[in-house]
């Protein structure tokens, strides 16, 4: 599996549910909108999930082949599954920045949780469905979602074998966030280097615990 960072909400994943000799399954979460400043990764798409926000503009610069989670629920294609749970972008109930939701899913025997636009803690009973993923995708920048102090509280409690900060401040986006150095202070191991993209086997993470990786922005 490989990863990559577009920045804001959006990464591709580059997977091989079926196993080695098979095609690659690109998934992309949350392409970047007009006006952001940055570009979404370009190229083949299978799946696409959809967190929060402006479904319907991002719905329409997809293939029709292209298929599209964005609600709770349950979800099965290409060989991916994933569950969706709902929570808000705010702290108020969805009245200032509306729903939001959270996807687990799991390919090559890796569980990973999107949090997407989280904008506030989890019940102790959506807590423990996410408990113990292997990879972690978390917001960090605060401003509509998630503080960096409350992003480390959070991902400390879900227990995650690696944790990918994103929606943070880099260059060429129009946000105005926090850097991701707000969330190295808070969590206290970041590393001192960012890597362009994380190739990730389920052998190779299963005695992690709680290991930040920082990833460059894609082109």
């Amino acid at each position: 599996m490989i990863i990559q960072y577009y920045g804001d909400f959006c990464f591709k994943i580059s997977t091989k549910p079926a196993g080695r000799a098979t095609e690659d399954i690109i998934i992309w979460t949350d392409p970047l909108q007009k006006g952001s400043g940055l570009r979404s990764p370009q190229g083949q798409v299978d799946i696409v999930f959809l967190s929060h926000g402006k479904n319907a503009e991002t719905k329409d610069v997809l293939k029709k082949e292209t298929i599209v989670f964005d609600a709770p629920g349950e979800y099965a294609a290409k060989g991916i599954s994933s569950l969706g749970f709902p929570t808000y972008s705010d702290t108020s109930g969805e009245t200032e920045r509306g729903q939001n939701t959270i996807f687990i899913f799991e390919s090559e025997d890796i569980h990973i949780c999107y949090l997407g636009a989280l904008g506030h803690d989890i019940t102790p009973e959506l807590l423990d469905k996410l408990n113990g993923v292997d990879i972690l995708f978390i917001p960090v920048g605060g401003s509509d979602t998630l503080g960096a102090k409350t992003a480390a509280e959070l991902a400390r409690k879900i227990e995650p074998k690696i944790i990918i900060p994103m929606h943070y401040t880099i260059p060429g986006l129009t946000l105005s966030l926090e850097t991701e150095q707000a969330f190295c202070d808070a969590i206290g191991n970041c590393p001192a280097q960012t890597i362009s993209k994380l190739n990730v086997k389920k052998k190779d993470i299963e005695e992690k615990k709680g290991e930040v990786v920082l990833l460059e922005r894609g082109i």
